[in-house]
């Protein structure tokens, strides 16, 4: 299988990290998920990692409860850094070699993040793992994801899902649903599609980084969709 991209960035969701859990974290999904960031890796494919915190909590969720809506989305962000570290833990207990840096700083755990150190890192063959977003409140992981992959200069921003790709309405719940193998960024944009935030997808666009939507549950969907294979949506 040969690589279509020469860097990339994954954005895996908090919940996708739990598996059949109600809560935390699935030592099994991650060990999946680390293995195959190995082998994207040993394709020799640079790797950059965002991993959301709806496994730990929800800090949207929280603040229509009454909580004050940038504290709950600081927690949030300690939630993101916590799941870094544990993925970190699992990429290295396989040898892959691996930073984590955050818009937090948090120095006792991770490194800040730098845009120069981030460059470095990728061009030594280390994957990063980027944490707390972007260190602000009001901005989702998924915004997040795409600035990383816009200063990152990555050739594509990998969305993983529960779905094997962008549909108009969820196939979950719609039997009927139309499932998209291409859709432009302005479509998902006017259809207010909810794949990723609003945001994330305009700053895509900007940057024009496109962004591939796949099945994470799908055995070896990241290769795959590395590769060009299986299925998969691609957002340009």
């Amino acid at each position: 299988m040969q690589p279509v991209y020469k860097r990339i960035l994954l954005k895996l969701s908090g919940e996708g990290l739990m598996g059949d859990r109600e809560f935390g974290m699935s030592p099994e999904v991650i060990n999946r998920l680390a293995a195959q960031v190995k082998s994207v890796r040993e394709l020799g494919v640079e790797v950059c990692i965002v991993v959301g915190g709806g496994n730990i909590f929800r800090g949207a969720k929280e603040a229509s409860k009454g909580m004050n809506r940038s504290v709950a989305d600081q927690v949030g962000m300690l939630a993101t850094i916590m799941n870094a570290l544990y993925l970190q833990d699992a990429l290295e207990k396989i040898d892959v070699e691996v930073r984590v840096m955050s818009g937090l700083n948090v120095p006792q755990v991770c490194e800040p993040y730098m845009y120069r150190k981030a460059l470095n890192h990728l061009e030594k063959g280390r994957v990063i793992i980027f944490a707390a977003g972007t260190g602000n409140p009001y901005f989702t992981t998924d915004t997040g994801a795409a600035l990383r992959a816009s200063e990152m200069q990555c050739s594509a921003l990998l969305k993983s899902t529960q779905v094997d790709g962008v549909y108009d309405k969820d196939p979950r719940q719609n039997p009927d649903a139309k499932r998209f193998d291409v859709i432009s960024y302005n479509e998902v944009i006017e259809k207010r599609l909810a794949i990723m935030d609003i945001a994330a997808v305009v700053l895509a666009k900007e940057s024009k980084v496109p962004i591939i939507v796949f099945n994470q549950q799908e055995e070896n969907s990241l290769i795959k969709a590395v590769c060009g294979e299986g299925k998969f949506t691609t957002i340009k």
